[in-house]
């Protein structure tokens, strides 16, 4: 393509659309008319200068125009509260239920890990020794395990812990992109560490108190971090597997749908690090404490599967319902 040719050829309705766009409010409807069709025909010239990949700079003033125009061609943008109700109703609990089975699967065999490295940590002294010396063995059982939920202000605490929180589920959900396999380590070492802290307090007869410091919050903080590692694991796969679509299309289409597990998740780890700065090591008895949690995670657990189920029903995607411009592509 004689990309200077085209610009010739082309100009005058560039200029034009832009003339329109401007005066968008006074327009008549003969001009309302030339709009679209202008509108239509740019697009068309930018899905070609795209194909045609020689100026990235004149595809990007000519996208910019487009967009401009498609704001004036379908009218005022959303307002901001119909978007975080679309996001909160229909995008995050349509995303959790596509990647429910990933979700599940990811949850069992994180459990499964966790609970046979406690079980053989808890009877194999050997392996205890070869972990920590015995001085930090009781250190870690008999105060520090307990001790860490208390000895920073709550309101630090809660800010800390969500930081780091939302750090691991941004990894787990991020590394999706290498095929997953980063994923499964960070998955991996999540349960080694929860697995060997419980073998160890459970080998010393502390096992009541582990669960009555880990369910309160446990329950939401690890269902959100396993979402995350499914939805990561789930957008690696789109890579080995897209099925019809083209692989960088399928790429696109899951890493934008994943984007909203990744925002509100932020808002359930905000949620499960309050519950760890201020229950957890609150004195009310185990049995509230843990029964907190418990309501906090079925609350969650139904929003995502009855939201989710409805707008799966209805068809509805967690995707962008506007996609930029693409060019076409074969294949």
């Amino acid at each position: 393509m004689d990309v200077d040719a085209y610009v010739a050829a082309h100009q005058a309705d560039w200029a034009r659309l832009d003339d329109l766009v401007r005066r968008r409010r006074g327009l008549t409807g003969d001009e309302v008319d030339e709009l679209v069709t202008l509108y239509q025909r740019t697009t068309t010239h930018l899905s070609a200068l795209r194909s045609a990949g020689h100026d990235p700079a004149l595809v990007a003033r000519l996208s910019t125009r487009v967009a401009q125009a498609r704001t004036t061609v379908t009218g005022s943008h959303t307002p901001a509260w119909s978007t975080v109700a679309r996001f909160a109703v229909v995008s995050f609990p349509a995303m959790a239920y596509r990647a429910r089975w990933w979700w599940a699967a990811t949850s069992a065999g994180s459990v499964v890990v966790a609970v046979l490295l406690g079980w053989w940590v808890d009877r194999s002294p050997g392996v205890q020794a070869a972990l920590l010396p015995r001085a930090a063995v009781r250190q870690l059982v008999y105060h520090q395990f307990q001790n860490y939920y208390s000895e920073y202000a709550a309101t630090s605490f809660a800010a800390q812990v969500w930081t780091n929180n939302v750090w691991v589920a941004a990894e787990s959900l991020i590394f999706g992109v290498l095929l997953g396999l980063p994923t499964l380590l960070v998955l991996f070492a999540n349960a080694a560490n929860g697995g060997v802290e419980g073998g160890l307090m459970f080998a010393h007869g502390k096992g009541v108190l582990f669960f009555s410091l880990i369910l309160p919050h446990g329950m939401l903080e690890l269902s959100a971090v396993f979402l995350a590692a499914a939805t990561g694991l789930r957008l690696g796969w789109s890579i080995i597997d897209p099925g019809p679509r083209p692989r960088g299309r399928a790429l696109a289409e899951e890493g934008r749908s994943s984007l909203t597990i990744a925002l509100g998740l932020i808002v359930v780890l905000l949620v499960s690090g309050v519950i760890e700065a201020f229950v957890t090591p609150s004195p009310l008895p185990s049995a509230a404490r843990i029964g907190i949690g418990v309501v906090v995670e079925i609350a969650f657990l139904g929003y995502v599967i009855l939201l989710g189920r409805r707008a799966a029903a209805a068809g509805r995607t967690p995707d962008m319902d506007h996609v930029p411009d693409a060019a076409p592509v074969t294949g």
